[in-house]
């Protein structure tokens, strides 16, 4: 069958344009292989990376269709059918299949391209070594000593290991777009399989260092994105949040203000079931009155929003607060209880 691929072209500090290429395919063709064959057939000057072809090494990661995937992975039939897939649930959006189906492949995001599909991943490599996501033990100094784990230790570290480096999640992470202290999905999915290795020595230093302002776990905004669209599910928003639970675990309201966002905004939930915006910002903004700075900050916020009748001035609980409060206490025991058995 006949498909167009538009392929957004560009040079290092240039505008990117589209090309666009007519194939004849098999839907079973992976992107992969249409780019080949473009390359070999058509135009010898379109650039990309490649290397297994078997989803394996994770050169080819690039993005079709608007989302970030593997070249060698995605085949022309699925993408077509994932497209028909947008077009019915969003007859409005002005795509349509009738005619010559069109592909779309683009650069991967969050990373300056060097021409075409090629894009300099330098920052992805500089934020991974910036958690050290190396084992850290004094193995190193007694050569003579094995460190040993059990089964059940070893599968802990299964899902994270699976991460081949592709990038994608990192090119669709909206945190990356606009903080670019945050060091990125990939890195911290590495670093919990560090926090989460019996054989390191280095957990309490690590899980302070991964919750230490927005570069770390609290620069995630959860959109869900690098789990969408990661080919080995890896799942580092997953990862993320289990970081967030060790630094909760170990740390009090005090310790900065986005610990206690987390810990105010349960608070406010079990009392009431939802939040009481007034006392979510005097408590995580002004630090229940400590933080005169704080507190001074939210003053021509509340001027606008008294302006504006936007000020609640009361608060009710929602319906079935005393369930959301009951289910709460009920993970937060069972948590704990885990806990307890897992250090004994």
């Amino acid at each position: 069958m006949q498909v167009l691929f538009q392929v957004v072209r560009q040079n290092a500090n240039s505008e990117p344009h589209i090309q666009t290429y007519s194939l004849d395919v098999e839907p079973g063709n992976t992107i992969l292989d249409c780019l080949n064959q473009i390359k070999w057939e058509q135009d010898g000057t379109l650039a990309f990376r490649k290397n297994c072809r078997n989803t394996i090494c994770g050169s080819c990661g690039m993005r079709i269709n608007g989302r970030s995937a593997l070249a060698c992975k995605e085949n022309v039939g699925s993408e077509l059918a994932r497209l028909q897939q947008i077009s019915a649930a969003n007859p409005d959006s002005g795509k349509s299949l009738e005619d010559i189906p069109t592909i779309t492949i683009a650069p991967m995001g969050n990373m300056p391209v060097i021409k075409d599909l090629v894009v300099d991943m330098k920052s992805f490599w500089d934020n991974l070594d910036a958690v050290d996501p190396y084992v850290s033990t004094q193995s190193r100094h007694i050569p003579e000593r094995e460190f040993l784990q059990t089964p059940e230790e070893r599968d802990r570290l299964n899902q994270t290991g699976n991460c081949i480096l592709c990038g994608a999640c990192y090119s669709e992470c909206n945190a990356r777009q606009v903080n670019p202290d945050f060091v990125g999905p990939h890195a911290l999915a590495k670093a919990y399989r560090m926090v989460a290795d019996s054989r390191d020595d280095q957990t309490e230093a690590r899980i302070e260092n991964y919750g230490t302002g927005t570069q770390g776990v609290w620069g995630c905004t959860r959109c869900y994105f690098c789990n969408s669209v990661c080919p080995m599910e890896v799942a580092p928003m997953d990862q993320i949040g289990k970081i967030k639970q060790e630094v909760l675990d170990r740390q009090d309201d005090q310790t900065n203000r986005s610990v206690r966002h987390r810990k105010v905004l349960i608070d406010l939930v079990k009392d009431g079931g939802w939040i009481d915006e007034r006392r979510f910002g005097l408590k995580v903004v002004g630090n229940s009155f400590r933080d005169l700075r704080g507190l001074s900050s939210l003053g021509p916020l509340g001027f606008r929003m008294i302006a504006k009748g936007k000020f609640p001035l009361g608060f009710e609980p929602s319906e079935g607060a005393a369930q959301v409060r009951s289910l709460i206490n009920a993970v937060q025991q069972a948590e704990a209880n885990q806990t307890e058995s897992s250090t004994n």
